[in-house]
């Protein structure tokens, strides 16, 4: 890979001046040989495989961050989905088990291990179960260890036996973790048509079709886009496109260089580069702000789909063009805590959970790190995760829900979650029941879309 001299001098002014990072590195590993009738010996094959595999992966990045000065924010681990490895074990087994996660992140040094996960867009099996009736204790008494369920996928459909319990898990999550707002329920997303090889949290798990171990990386580059979108006020918007792909194509070439550095020092294989453009609360590193840079008075407001799905395909393909080993989510990540300018269209109230839904449906990933009253039903909990599965479905993309029932706030008031989760103003669901809907259960059949063969 070879990078000449002016390219090096423009990572430097992105990186200074425009909040330019590697926002993970996340190390993959499968757990397919741990599985063990015996639950301690199980336990005991996971935490040992873990640290021998990722022993080095924090001192690594470090020294690749120092040498190179770009920084990487995040070290991550994503492992096997828990819940094919569970057997008979019971649902006390499994929340020792992600205490042995969390102990095993803790004692490596990384800020997340991703895969206590189930994949039930089909149906549920006993170790499925196992996990699903762990999830709330589990998320509640650990720190690092992060969830996903998929639920639906196009060829499949939609669970909705599935949907409804993660209703009441994450109204139980909140519940349990009410003195720090809910914020268990921030280390769970629900999924329709997750991909294998996400290296953000709280999504990431090593799937089924991944090698032993691998090197996976996410860059954060909004404030790069707006930076180069600030030095063009008068394109038009075929202009506008342009200057986003070059801009991405740029990204690209730094964080696929860095993880390949770390892939090599660490002796595994690198996976894959994923271009999602991830917000922070830093001033001027933000989606939204993107969004308004094109043309928007406030994000929200009419215009802003069209201007989301003019950015998201335009860092698609100049991303697609530095690397060619695209993967992950890549697109445009809307998660409204994380970001300043989503916050602010929010408190404007430009911003509203319906839009932001339709949001979702030209852009990655889904509703994110949003926050809703206590208050609100698991029904309805259980309504939005089905209409985000409705729209991936039908659209064939990965569509996911991060919400947060806080408990004891409204509609309107702030909840502060700190570090990279920011804050989030409480937002207003619909107030009329779906509970009918989410009672019926069963399964909402694939779409004519999944008969493609």
């Amino acid at each position: 890979m070879q990078i000449g001299i002016d390219e090096m001098m423009e990572t430097v002014r992105m990186i200074q001046m425009e909040n330019l990072d590697i926002r993970t590195v996340t190390m993959g590993i499968s757990l397919n040989d741990c599985s063990d009738s015996d639950f301690e010996k199980m336990n005991k094959k996971v935490n040992d495989k873990i640290i021998s595999y990722a022993g080095r992966l924090k001192e690594v990045a470090e020294d690749v961050a120092r040498e190179y000065g770009i920084p990487i924010i995040n070290k991550r681990i994503s492992i096997t989905p828990i819940a094919e490895i569970l057997g008979n074990a019971t649902k006390e087994q499994a929340i020792e088990l992600a205490k042995t996660l969390d102990q095993a992140a803790v004692t490596l040094g990384v800020d997340f291990i991703g895969g206590f996960s189930a994949l039930v867009h089909k149906g549920i099996t006993k170790g499925d179960q196992t996990l699903l009736d762990a999830l709330p204790e589990a998320l509640s008494v650990t720190e690092r260890v992060c969830s996903s369920v998929s639920v639906a996928t196009t060829r499949t459909g939609i669970n909705m036996d599935a949907v409804r319990q993660m209703g009441v898990i994450i109204k139980d999550a909140a519940e349990r973790t009410k003195d720090k707002d809910g914020m268990a329920c921030a280390k769970l997303v629900v999924f329709c048509n997750p991909v294998e090889d996400n290296p953000f949290m709280a999504g990431a798990f090593h799937g089924a079709g991944e090698g032993e171990v691998v090197i996976n990386v996410g860059v954060s580059g909004p404030g790069v886009v707006l930076s180069a979108l600030k030095r063009h006020p008068d394109a038009d918007l075929g202009e506008v496109s342009d200057v986003i792909k070059k801009t991405a194509f740029k990204i690209t070439r730094a964080g696929e260089l860095i993880g390949r550095v770390v892939a090599e020092r660490l002796g595994v294989p690198f996976g894959i580069m994923d271009l999602s453009l991830a917000p922070t609360n830093a001033m001027n590193d933000s989606v939204a702000e993107i969004l308004e840079e094109i043309g928007l008075e406030r994000v929200g407001t009419h215009g802003t789909i069209a201007a989301l799905a003019l950015m998201n395909d335009a860092v698609k393909k100049g991303g697609a063009m530095a690397s060619s080993y695209v993967g992950g989510l890549s697109g445009a990540f809307i998660p409204v805590s994380e970001d300043n300018g989503m916050i602010r269209g929010i408190i404007d109230k430009a911003l509203t959970l319906p839009k932001l839904e339709a949001m979702t449906c030209v852009c990655s990933v889904g509703l994110d790190m949003i926050a809703i009253s206590g208050e609100v039903t698991p029904s309805t909990i259980s309504a939005l995760i089905a209409d985000e599965a409705a729209i991936g479905m039908i659209n064939k993309k990965t569509t996911a829900v991060r919400v947060i029932p806080v408990p004891g706030k409204n509609e309107g008031e702030m909840v502060e979650f700190g570090g990279l989760l920011g804050r989030a103003p409480v937002m207003g669901v619909n107030p009329y029941s779906s509970e009918k809907l989410i009672r019926r259960g069963g399964r909402i059949p694939a779409p004519l879309q999944a008969l493609i063969n």
